[in-house]
């Protein structure tokens, strides 16, 4: 155990950067009995060197001078927690021009930088560790690179927002409205200030990009992923869900196409009615599960706390302390980082939403007169779709609007969006058709 250690930045101090330097304190001698050999935090960097975090720095440099942080010859291993894009992209091409390795949470900047930062790493010899940019604490990215990597994986879905679950969560326990429950979830600490890039499922589209990458060997863009939020969602989907024995989730998705031209990606971002024995269904609060199904394992289930603090450093530390073993061996810098060789990533075509074929949830808001069902019945017949159910919420007094709840068999997309372009063209018709997606394949 007397061997010399290897040495670890940290730039940005914020709430993660906090919690990897309390890890890397607290938990310092079973990190040594563990690897042979200490892991010591030689440098933090970050804007703000007043604020006090509640972390002991003793004997620690911590200054705002990330470039020198980079530069210094003591720091094998730089741990970018700033967040963000610019910055962090130039920071992070810095230190790997550098020749030093890079551990990163920020799922952002590698759904939209990656592939450039994984080409530099390759070129210099380093290697790039993300696990905490995906489900926070959960092993998901090691495990389907080394615990399924025998497998053709061929679906994931996954609960992979925890502010969102949240928020989904609370709506359907109080029966509030999505702003209120927003409101409360920025006072508990589990949504930002301004939460867009989770309930509009941004943050969730980032995580799918980087998980479809790792299970097909698949080239996506962030950008062409369609991406739908929770925004439009209200108590009325939730009483509509519980009545035909389904919960609502914001799901990350991603399914191989394997055709006789090729493979083809099914990938997506958008809320979703799943059964609600599924065992997805059940991930309440801001917790995270990822479902993975390959082709020799079987289905397999991932969860845990997907945000915080300590859930979040426990993931960057953990990749911190495998690099710093790959060091030791002197195999650093071999590792693929998203499973698949750099020359065995290819870019696979994207499935249209409008291929779908699935069941659906419509709310249908309509003046309360007689015939109106039977408009919305035809121009859905029209279409080749077949109604499964229908509820009507409540009576209008002097023809004020009602919604009107179908549940369909399943259809083609293209054909349930064209009919609720037709049906949202009816003079009837006072609010544009909400559309929530029916996925049973779990």
């Amino acid at each position: 155990m007397g061997e010399e250690p290897v040495g670890v930045g940290i730039l940005g101090l914020g709430t993660i950067g906090t919690g990897v330097a309390k890890v890397l304190g607290q938990n310092a001698s079973v990190i040594t009995q563990k690897l042979g050999f200490p892991l010591r935090l030689v440098r933090v960097a970050d804007i703000d060197t007043e604020t006090e975090r509640g972390v002991d720095l003793r004997g620690v440099r911590f200054d705002s001078d990330a470039e020198g942080l980079i530069e210094d010859p003591g720091v094998s291993i730089v741990i970018e927690l700033i967040g963000g894009y610019d910055v962090a992209r130039r920071l992070t091409l810095r230190a790997i021009e550098r020749g030093k390795h890079v551990v990163t949470a920020n799922k952002a900047l590698l759904a939209l930088h990656g592939k450039e930062i994984f080409d530099a790493a390759a070129k210099r010899g380093v290697d790039v560790a993300f696990e905490a940019s995906v489900g926070g604490g959960i092993p998901i990215l090691r495990s389907m690179r080394e615990g399924l990597a025998a497998n053709r994986i061929q679906s994931l879905h996954g609960i992979m927002n925890g502010t969102t679950n949240y928020v989904l969560t609370e709506m359907e326990r109080t029966g509030e409205l999505l702003d209120v429950v927003v409101k409360r979830a920025q006072d508990l600490g589990f949504a930002e200030a301004d939460p867009s890039f989770d309930i509009d499922g941004i943050d969730a589209a980032h995580k799918l990009t980087l998980l479809a990458a790792m299970a097909f060997g698949a080239d996506l863009r962030f950008e062409d992923i369609p991406t739908e939020g929770i925004r439009g969602l209200t108590p009325l989907d939730f009483e509509a869900a519980e009545e035909f024995g389904y919960r609502i989730k914001l799901l990350g998705i991603a399914k191989l196409r394997e055709e006789e031209g090729g493979e083809r990606i099914e990938a997506r971002v958008h809320p979703a009615m799943i059964p609600e024995a599924s065992l997805l269904a059940k991930v309440d609060g801001a917790m995270n599960a990822i479902a993975v199904h390959g082709d020799a394992v079987g289905p397999t289930l991932f969860y845990g706390a997907g945000a915080g603090e300590l859930p979040t450093a426990s993931a960057v530390v953990a990749d911190t302390m495998e690099i710093a073993r790959e060091i030791r061996r002197g195999t650093a810098g071999r590792v693929a980082p998203l499973s698949y060789m750099p020359d065995a990533l290819r870019s696979k075509p994207l499935v249209d939403l409008g291929e779908l074929w699935a069941r659906s949830y419509l709310v249908f808001t309509v003046l309360d007169r007689p015939g109106v069902l039977g408009h919305i019945a035809s121009a859905l017949g029209e279409s080749g779709i077949s109604i499964e159910s229908v509820l009507q919420k409540g009576q209008s007094r002097s023809e004020g609007s009602v919604p009107i709840v179908v549940l369909t068999h399943p259809a083609q997309e293209l054909a349930i969006q064209q009919a609720i372009a037709e049906i949202d063209r009816l003079p009837e018709v006072t609010a544009g058709t909400r559309l929530v997606r029916i996925e049973e394949d779990l």
